[in-house]
């Protein structure tokens, strides 16, 4: 696992791997300031108090929270934006260091959409069955070693799911997760520390993906070693 880490790192001056983090990090920042200057100007024509004072600060406040807010939320953007064009990353890692394989396999756009929304409920599942636990450990200071480890898990899956999809279908996908799961929980642990260091969040999607990759590639060949 350290070794793939480390091979995951060590591929980002791939130009494929340059290209994902550029426009991700241009899409962001197109968002960030479309978002900026729509705010403004409904500011600059909607007063919301006739006291020319009262509106002016409000004004500011709601102006200065528009440059601040969306700051809190950009390493979310960057991933959404780069989601898909992970599958990019993917295929350069193979290309790089799996020469062997195959051309990977063409998904369904059915399996796609029924994989995305089986995951986008498990992840909402997941998140509120643990919120009585986070309640119990706020007052304790554990609550990051709960985040950590239930995210751990839902981006073990998703990252496992992503990199698989292309070699596996569903059914033979699921069978290996749940054969490997200590192996792909524990991988996406080490994703969600990734995500949680300042400016390191910003290339995290790309590291998970290239890092993913090796492991999944490394669980499957264990299964089917011939």
């Amino acid at each position: 696992m350290i070794g793939s880490l480390f091979k995951a790192f060590a591929q980002l001056s791939d130009p494929r791997f340059s290209r994902v983090l550029k426009w991700g990090i241009a899409g962001a920042l197109a968002a960030y300031m479309a978002l900026v200057v729509v705010i403004w100007i409904v500011l600059a024509n909607v007063s919301f108090f006739t006291n020319a004072w009262a509106d002016w600060s409000t004004d500011l406040a709601i102006g200065a929270a528009a440059l601040v807010l969306p700051i809190l939320f950009f390493p979310a953007l960057v991933t959404t934006i780069m989601g898909p064009m992970l599958d990019g990353v993917a295929d350069a890692v193979e290309h790089r260091h799996y020469p062997h394989l195959a051309p990977a396999r063409v998904q369904p756009m059915a399996e796609v959409v029924l994989g995305t929304l089986r995951f986008l409920g498990l992840t909402i599942l997941v998140n509120l069955a643990a919120l009585p636990v986070y309640g119990i450990l706020l007052i304790t200071g554990l609550t990051v070693v709960l985040a950590v480890t239930l995210n751990g898990y839902l981006l073990g899956r998703e990252y496992f799911e992503l990199v698989m999809a292309r070699r596996l279908d569903p059914p033979a996908m699921r069978t290996l997760f749940r054969a490997q799961l200590g192996r792909v929980w524990l991988s996406g642990m080490v994703i969600a520390l990734l995500f949680s260091v300042p400016v390191l969040n910003l290339a995290a999607p790309v590291i998970a993906a290239a890092f993913m990759t090796h492991v999944a590639e490394t669980l499957r060949m264990r299964a089917n070693p011939l």
